[in-house]
């Protein structure tokens, strides 16, 4: 039978931390191929942040392609058939059911994720599959002892997609976080650029979840833009919510400063 090790995640998007360990675990021999299960929304994660599940889909397939083992690193999208959120369990019940006399199947996760795995739905019956967890720094990997497999010499995951969309939202590099192919998806597409993300956050305002934290983001996403007045008035919008949000104040001190320099004649006719 086929050792199928199931690597879940949203990918969101995906970099060459996640690809690294895919190919550790077939150089290690722990299975024979690994499928990153692109999972389309997460009952742990906020679904404003993720792309569109088929650009993340597409981006894991150009990752996977471009890996030391294309043929045996691929992604799946079996978690797209399934009701959502997605549970972990139910894909493992509808892999098994549907693949399992052709596939023994294990699991790949962090220690993040091992850390929290007693809330999971069913979280004893995942356990009743071979799990084996890799570190990530600050996390403890203690728990279910005897249960799981701990890979103690695995690549230590200090990167991670949250931080690689805070770059990207900055404006800043990410080169040699992505593969060439990746990054170049998401400049194409403009996920996570200041742009979209001020779009995403319009539609929250617009929608009547608006408070002070989401006019401060957007008013830094217009700031870091150069648009000061979109900017202003986000961060004036912020401080009639919440009048002692001192980052709001500071930015609205700064963004005063450069418009009296811009436009000095007007300011000071």
């Amino acid at each position: 039978m086929k050792r199928m090790m199931l690597y879940f995640g949203s990918f969101n998007p995906v970099h060459k931390g996640h690809t690294a360990l895919a190919e550790y675990v077939l150089e290690r021999g722990l299975c024979d191929e690994v499928a990153l299960v692109v999972s389309p929304r997460s009952p742990y994660k906020e679904t404003a942040e993720l792309a569109p599940e088929l650009d993340r889909f597409e981006m894991a397939e150009i990752a996977c392609a471009a890996s030391e083992y294309p043929d045996r690193i691929k992604p799946s999208a079996v978690e797209f058939l399934l009701p959502k959120p997605s549970y972990t369990i139910d894909t493992l019940r509808y892999l098994t059911q549907n693949f399992g006399s052709e596939m023994r199947f294990s699991i790949l996760m962090g220690g993040d994720q091992i850390a929290r795995l007693d809330g999971w739905k069913e979280y004893e019956r995942v356990l009743e599959y071979p799990i084996y967890v890799y570190p990530r720094r600050g996390e403890r990997t203690d728990r279910f002892a005897g249960r799981i497999t701990v890979l103690d010499d695995a690549p230590l995951q200090d990167l991670s997609a949250t931080q690689i969309r805070e770059r990207i939202g900055r404006g800043e590099a990410v080169d040699g976080l992505l593969d060439d192919g990746v990054a170049e998806y998401i400049r194409r597409k403009g996920l996570w650029s200041p742009a979209s993300r001020i779009a995403a956050l319009s539609a929250r305002i617009d929608a009547g979840t608006a408070d002070a934290a989401l006019y401060v983001e957007r008013g830094r996403l217009h700031f870091r833009l150069n648009e000061w007045g979109a900017a202003l008035n986000d961060f004036n919008r912020a401080l009639a919510l919440d009048t002692d949000n001192a980052e709001a104040r500071q930015y609205v001190e700064m963004a005063r400063e450069i418009l009296e320099f811009r436009y000095k004649d007007l300011y000071n006719p």
